[in-house]
């Protein structure tokens, strides 16, 4: 089970982190990624982490703005948001997949989304 959070409104340029909270004893062993969905579009991948948290991967959108990290022994994983801009503005989304890849389908468990609004 996934439990996003930290969602918020912010303004543009600001920064804001959501979290991601799992349950279970394996979480180290799964890949997570951080997707959104805006009003009227289609889920995107925003940024992956390898079970390790030694290998990352960005959307073009996000890179260098955006931070995932990951806590295994917190059984956390952490977006990082800065220099946010108004069209980062979704539902934030993360889940666990043992794949490594930026495709949602691939991906095994999903939390419930967490809403991030970035105004202009």
């Amino acid at each position: 089970q996934l439990q996003a959070s930290g969602g918020g409104l912010v303004q543009a340029g600001g920064s804001l982190s959501v979290s991601c909270a799992a349950s279970g004893r394996t979480f180290s062993s799964y890949h997570m990624g951080w997707f959104r969905q805006a009003l009227g579009k289609e889920r995107e991948f925003v940024a992956a982490i390898s079970g390790s948290g030694g290998s990352t991967l960005y959307a073009e959108s996000v890179k260098g703005r955006f931070t995932i990290s990951r806590d295994n022994a917190k059984n956390t994983v952490w977006l990082q948001m800065n220099s946010m801009k108004p069209e980062d503005t979704a539902l934030y989304y993360c889940a666990a997949g043992k794949f490594w890849t930026r495709w949602s389908s691939e991906y095994d468990y999903w939390g419930q989304g967490t809403l991030v609004t970035v105004s202009s």
